[in-house]
This record gives structure tokens, C-alpha cells and sequence, in this order.
């Protein structure tokens, strides 16, 4: 295989870009895809989380819209997003000397504003199937019939949020005289149906045999009594100096959204720089959280399982399952936000009196026995008083976010669920006291 970029037949123009962006080797996926990509062929890349995907699709796209550079060239379809944001900021980084313009369309932005951008026609749309489908019945002069190269990044999960029938009305508009890609840490029926519908004589690209952890990644666990969950969290967070030092980056996922406010809050009130980020959180609220934890403005992201996937957030030392994983799959994903790109890394697994048999299955599951992770219980026990208190005033606060809510939803006539309250999934709902 190619031992760099410019071997595989990538423009001098890209090479410089990847330097630039730090992208001095390739990754086995970008090495086995890439070149097939620029014969013309569909490629089906199935690699592990971290792998460097994106670029695997990025740099031959970026190559034919180089050589062609025609408006409406490129569609990359993404589940969520935040990842479409990212893809933007990647195709955006690597194409700035071929001068590339790219357009995002998601829900809960401006459409007005993507309408704007869309008038402008772009060489490239990254899109999430709902809003890109709106735009085809309700933007004048919009259409995907000049669609050159076609990408689903993370496909397993584009037909997983009930997109199918938005899928089918997308693909019945696109020309066939294209390529596609269709990229993913997973096959499931989801992608398979994908790439029956829309790939043609595609190549298999598979460098994740097994849906497995990275050799780079140190996994941990520890057994934590219920009801001194928070107060071990706190210690850890301590033992690495995540108060100190705001380079040390931290993602910590709970299983809801109301423990990761209850998590968030208290961290804040025990001087920890942290972020919270779950599915129903505003839009731009979404962004911005993502952007402080990148920029490092915050070294500890506190987040539900739609942080867990396909988000290449650089740097991130450990990982921390506050509460544990429903599934092999979701603890992968999880785990798979550290020891990126063959970079070290660390997770760490907390499981409690209520879900030993849980853990016990998860490993073996895994095939792999995680390191005990010592925690000193005479120095967690001086933590216990404080972080109770943090714990009582992120409820209070809470609480008041649910009435100020509430409030809100009586003066408009209708009544809403509440916000904040816990949709435990079954595996919740078994370990609920």
C-alpha cells in the first residue's frame, strides 16, 4: 500500500492541505479506499471509529471537483447535526486552496439562511436527510440532478432514525451517472439497504473485521457504590488534575439527559470547567458546547450517547462511562472519542451493586478483561459532604428550569412534556431505585 498521499495519486494541491491540517500519513482505510475512489469505482469503507473516514471521502471528492469544478458537485448525507457540521469544517480546511464552497443542511438552523446559500449553489451540500428533502420540495430552483459524488457517512444510523421513506424520495431524484461512497464503524440492515439502493458494483473496504476497541486504548474499570457515584467521579477528575490542568480533556457519558445536567451543574459548582451536550438541547446550544470543548474553553464535556458517534473531537485523553453502556456497540462508540489516529488514550467504566452482571456480560462480550482502576475510598469519604451539596443545588436548579419551563408551556395554551425529565432506556429502567 501507499506510504503517503501523493503515492495514491492525491494532487500536490491536497497533499499541502493535509500538511497543513497534520495529516502526514495515511490511515489504512484512506489507503485501501482512496485509490479505488479515484478510479471511479463505489467504495464501501467499513473501519473502526477514529480511523479517518472522512478523509477517506473528502480528498477524492475534493480531486474530481478540482479537475471539475461544476456547482451542485458533491452530497455527503450524515444521521446528524453535529457531524455535518464537522464534515463541513473538514472539506472546509482541506479545500480552501481549490477554493471550495460548501452549504450544511440541518434541522434546527436558519432555512432561510441555507436558502441563501443554496441561491448561491455550491460545489458541495453536506445534509441531514430531513431538511435536504424539505429544500427539494420548497427551495425554487434547487435539485440534485448535476449530483457528481455522492457520500452517507455513518450509514448504519441514516436509516436507523426513521429516514427511510425521506431516503427513497432522495435517491429517486439523483442521476445515476455518479459515485458513491458509503462509509461506517458498522453494517447493520440499515446500510445494506443503502448500498442496494444506490451503490453500483461497489468494492468492500473492510479494515474493521470485528467491532472491537483500538490497541491504543487503556481500558479501566472500577466498582463504585450507587449512592457514591458523583463523589469517585469528583476524586478522578482530581487524580488528573482536570481542575488545574484545562488541557486535559474529558469526556464523561451518562445513560439520560437529566443525569448529565445533574452531573454538569455539579461539577460547576465544585470549580470544574465542564459542558453539557444531549439530543434535545436548542440547536446553537449544541454547536457552542462543541466548540468550547474543542477550543479547549472547557476541558470536560458531560454527554448522552449523541456524543458517541462519528464526532472527531481531537485530543480527548479519557473517556468515562458514568453510567454504564446498554450495549457492546454503544460502550465501542463511546470509548472510540479517545486513542484516536493511533494516539494513546484512556477509559474508564464505573459499574455499581445494581449492574455487576451487566458489566461482567459487556466483557465478555468485549473478550476483554478491563484494568481495576484504584481509587483511594479514605479520600473519596472526605469528598462525600461537598459533593452532596453540589448534588442538592443541581437538583434545585433543575427543578427551576422545570417550572420556568412549564410555566412557559401553560401561557401558550398547550402543555409540553417537561425538558428535563429521564426517558430511561430498558436497561435503565432494570437499574432504577
Amino acid at each position: 500500500m501507499a506510504a503517503t498521499f501523493r503515492e495514491m495519486g492525491i494532487i500536490q494541491e491536497l497533499c499541502d492541505a493535509c500538511e497543513r491540517v497534520g495529516w502526514k500519513t495515511p490511515t489504512e482505510i484512506q489507503q485501501k479506499a482512496i485509490p479505488l475512489a479515484l478510479e471511479g469505482r463505489d467504495v464501501i469503507g467499513l473501519a473502526e471509529t477514529g480511523s479517518g473516514k472522512t478523509a477517506a471521502y473528502i480528498l477524492p471528492m475534493l480531486q474530481r471537483l478540482y479537475a471539475n469544478p461544476v456547482k451542485y458537485f458533491g452530497l455527503v448525507i450524515t444521521p446528524t447535526r453535529e457531524l455535518a457540521f464537522q464534515v463541513k469544517e473538514h472539506i472546509e480546511a482541506l479545500g480552501t486552496k481549490v477554493g471550495v464552497q460548501v452549504a450544511v443542511l440541518t434541522g434546527g438552523m436558519d432555512k432561510k439562511a441555507e436558502k441563501l446559500k443554496l441561491n448561491a449553489k455550491p460545489h458541495i451540500i453536506v445534509a441531514t436527510p430531513g431538511r435536504l428533502l424539505d429544500h427539494l420540495k420548497t427551495t425554487k430552483g434547487f435539485h440534485l440532478e448535476k449530483i457528481k459524488f455522492l457520500v452517507f457517512d455513518e450509514a448504519d444510523r441514516i436509516l436507523g432514525v426513521d429516514l427511510e421513506e425521506h431516503m427513497n424520495d432522495i435517491l429517486r431524484v439523483l442521476p445515476k451517472d455518479r459515485r458513491t461512497m458509503l462509509f461506517s464503524a458498522t453494517m447493520t440492515m440499515g446500510a445494506q439497504k443503502l448500498e442496494r439502493a444506490s451503490l453500483v458494483d461497489p468494492v468492500r473496504v473492510n479494515v474493521n473485521k470485528v467491532c472491537r476497541t483500538v490497541e491504543t486504548l487503556e481500558q479501566h474499570m472500577t466498582f463504585v457504590p450507587e449512592k457514591e457515584k458523583m463523589a469517585n467521579l469528583v476524586w478522578i477528575l482530581l487524580e488528573f488534575e482536570a481542575n488545574k490542568n484545562k488541557n486535559m480533556a474529558v469526556i464523561i457519558f451518562c445513560a439520560t439527559q437529566l443525569q448529565v445536567l445533574k452531573v454538569h451543574i455539579s461539577l460547576m459548582q465544585l470549580t470544574f470547567s465542564s459542558v453539557p451536550l444531549y439530543g434535545k438541547m436548542e440547536q446553537n446550544k449544541r454547536l457552542a458546547a462543541l466548540h468550547k470543548f474543542k477550543r479547549k474553553a472547557r476541558n470536560i464535556l458531560v454527554a448522552t450517547d449523541v456524543a458517541s458517534r462519528g464526532l472527531d473531537i481531537p485530543g480527548v485523553d479519557c473517556v468515562i462511562n458514568f453510567d454504564l453502556p446498554i450495549c457492546t456497540k454503544d460502550y465501542i462508540h463511546r470509548v472510540g472519542r479517545t486513542a484516536r489516529a493511533g494516539r494513546k488514550g484512556k477509559s474508564i467504566t464505573f459499574s455499581t451493586e445494581d449492574n455487576v452482571k451487566d458489566f461482567l456480560l459487556l466483557e465478555k462480550r468485549l473478550k476483554v478483561k478491563m484494568k481495576h482502576f484504584e481509587i483511594v475510598d479514605s479520600e473519596v469519604d472526605i469528598l462525600v459532604p461537598s459533593v452532596d451539596r453540589a448534588l442538592a443545588t443541581a437538583q434545585q436548579e433543575i427543578e427551576k428550569m422545570e417550572e420556568h419551563h412549564n410555566s412557559g408551556s401553560k401561557g401558550r395554551g398547550k402543555k409540553r412534556p417537561a425538558p428535563f425529565t429521564a426517558q430511561p432506556r430498558q436497561q435503565d429502567k432494570k437499574n432504577k431505585r
